[in-house]
This record gives structure tokens, sequence and C-alpha cells, in this order.
């Protein structure tokens, strides 16, 4: 069976700063393996992306070793929104980060959100990661603003109803729920153990996991929020929050089409055709995936790409896998074999969108120039 390439628009790649976690190297092969085109990277690295000199330092990682097609956020900071609206063109979006989270970029006040909320231009993404109280407040302000708002993993009952309330009020909000919220519960953390359950937002209740399935026509997208760390790292006293998920996510639902939970319509919908219209996306030509919605197996992180070699649905088993990907006429991945070379990725904010009454960005380096 044959679909269209999918998009990832939440994926963390820890380069720079921390590529012994995953680079745009191994992060993309991954993601290839995964049935995905295409990801949009998070600016939570090291140093965050913030401005000119960091979205440039990020591209230029990205370059020569992203093997499948991408794009870079920047991060709202408490002193950057200037610069990020004149950057919009270059970038996925920006990203606010309004709770605990992997990272510097937390924004305390809501003075410095009503910042950015005035600056960034309303034709360009504006993702908030965002939970519980901190989320009415995003949504209350998208209605002063009156401009979109997506919404990053949402993942409790309260606030998939708080966002399905919003849209009945015609407030531009969209959201995404990840592959771990849906199939996982803090049920699940006694078998994970303390540092490997570790994840933001947290793994929450059974009642919050089923309240997302019942509420499924108010998801507008699937996110992986691909976090990777090592498991030395998660083993660790302190361990930081986030799991890996580019390569599980596709098993995941295809086994939910298999159970009757989702259709593959409903893949497409929430993995390609929402993203693109939320996210600004152009087509990708001549991309496509092959999957087997038969096989029966097991996710085993023993066959993954991603650097930090462990995933939280070790042994879960599932129906459905992707045999091949093709990117751009090109085939990328076969039979557990990633076939597209570093570099065969392209930026798709490449040629930036200049937004009315915005100064135009510069553009990102093509990759002749890097």
């Amino acid at each position: 069976m044959r679909l269209p390439g999918l998009i990832d628009p939440h994926v963390h790649f820890r380069e720079p700063g921390a590529t012994h976690k995953e680079d745009w190297d191994s992060g993309t092969a991954a993601a290839l393996a995964g049935g995905f085109t295409l990801v949009l990277a998070m600016p939570n690295t090291q140093p965050p992306v913030v401005g000119q000199a960091s979205l440039d330092l990020a591209l230029r990682a990205a370059g020569p070793k992203a093997r499948c097609d991408y794009a870079q956020y920047l991060g709202a900071g408490p002193a950057n929104a200037s610069e990020a609206a004149r950057l919009s063109g270059g970038a996925a979006g920006l990203k606010l980060y309004l709770d605990q989270t992997y990272g510097p970029l937390r924004l305390d006040q809501m003075g410095l959100w009503q910042e950015h909320f005035a600056a960034w231009p309303k034709s360009r993404p504006l993702v908030a990661h965002a939970e519980g109280r901190t989320m009415a407040a995003a949504i209350l302000m998208a209605a002063l603003y009156d401009r979109p708002l997506h919404l990053a993993h949402v993942s409790t009952r309260e606030e998939i109803l708080l966002i399905r309330a919003a849209k009945e009020k015609g407030i531009p909000v969209t959201c995404e729920v990840t592959p771990h919220h849906l199939f996982l519960c803090d049920a699940d953390l006694p078998h994970l153990g303390p540092g490997r359950g570790e994840v933001r937002p947290r793994l929450a209740a059974p009642a919050d996991r089923d309240a997302l399935w019942q509420n499924l026509d108010v998801i507008d997208c699937f996110a992986s929020d691909h976090a990777p760390h090592t498991l030395a790292e998660k083993d660790a006293p302190n361990p930081p929050p986030g799991f890996p998920g580019l390569e599980s996510a596709l098993p995941l639902y295809l086994t939910a089409v298999s159970e009757g939970r989702l259709t593959i319509e409903d893949i497409v919908a929430r993995c390609v055709t929402n993203p693109q219209r939320i996210f600004n996306l152009a087509p990708q030509p001549e991309t496509w995936i092959e999957i087997d919605p038969a096989y029966r197996g097991e996710i085993r992180a023993g066959n993954t790409f991603t650097r930090c070699a462990w995933t939280p649905f070790e042994g879960y088993p599932v129906r459905g896998r992707l045999v091949r990907g093709v990117l751009r006429g090109r085939e990328a991945y076969r039979d557990g074999e990633v076939l597209s070379a570093p570099g065969a990725g392209r930026n798709v904010r490449q040629t930036p969108i200049v937004c009315g009454g915005e100064e135009p960005s510069r553009p990102a380096p093509r990759a002749e120039e890097r």
C-alpha cells in the first residue's frame, strides 16, 4: 500500500551541542526509517536557536548531513521578539516554551508571551508548549491577538476538551498529540522505570489517554516529539525528559488501524494534509512510502537508527511496517536500509515567505554555499 511521505512537525535532533544523543545524520536516518520524509526541528539545542547566528549554526550543521527534507524552528526568548519576527520566513515557525521542558527557553512572564504574539507574523506558524492553565492562557492570547496558534503534545482530558471548546468558539487553534500519549499512560511507569519514564508532558492517567482517542476529531496532527537521550542519561539520578519516537510512530498508527481505532485516511490527514496546511508546507513531489499492513512483529530498539538506541515501546507488538520510501523520485529507504545520502535533504524554508508589512528575512544559505 502506498501513502504520501509523512511529515513530523516536532522533532529534537540535539545538534548543535549534544550530538552524542542525535545529530542531523542519525536523526534524519531515523525519520526515513519511520516513513517521514520531512521533519521540523525544535530550537532547544545548545546553544538554543534564537537569532540569526544560532539559526545559521543549526542550518550549517543540517545542510551536509540531513537525509530527508527539514526546517528549523526559532525559539522565543525574553529579548528576541523583533529579531525572531525578522527571521520568520527562514524558520519552520516560532516555539514558545510556557511549561517545564528540556533546555533554557521557558518563558515565565506572560508579558514576554505578549511580545511574541504581537511581533510574530500571523501568516507564520506559532507553536506553544503549554499545559493546563498555561494552555488556557495561551488560547486566550490567540483570541486576543486574533492569530493562529498550534498547541504541542496535548496529553490530558481537560486540555483536549478545552481545545474543543476553543475551536467551537472560532478561536484559531490547532493541536498535536504524540504516540506515547496515545499508547502509554502512567500505569506503564513501573515497567519503564523512573528515569526512562521521564517525559514532558508527563504520561497521564488512563482516562486522559482514552479522552484523546474519544476526541480524535479535535486532533489535527500526530507528532513524535522525538527527544533522544542516552540510556546512561535516562538511568542517571537526574534523568532528562524525553522519548525517541520517529521509528515507532508509524507501526503504532498502523496497529491502531488494524484494531479499528484509526483509518489510513486518519493517518494521512494528521501526518500529511494537516501539517502541510498548518505549517505552510508545499507537497513534496514524487515522494511516497510503501507499507505492509499485514506485517506482524514487535518494536525493538536494536533495529533502529536513532543514536540513543532505546525505545519506551521495547517489545510492543505491532501490526504493519514500512517497506520502502521514495524522496523526490529517489529511493530513500528499503527493507531496513536507509539509502538516502547525507546532504540529500532540502531545507524547505530556503526561500523565505515575505509577510505583509514585515521586513524580508535573509534566506538560509544554499547547500552549495555551506
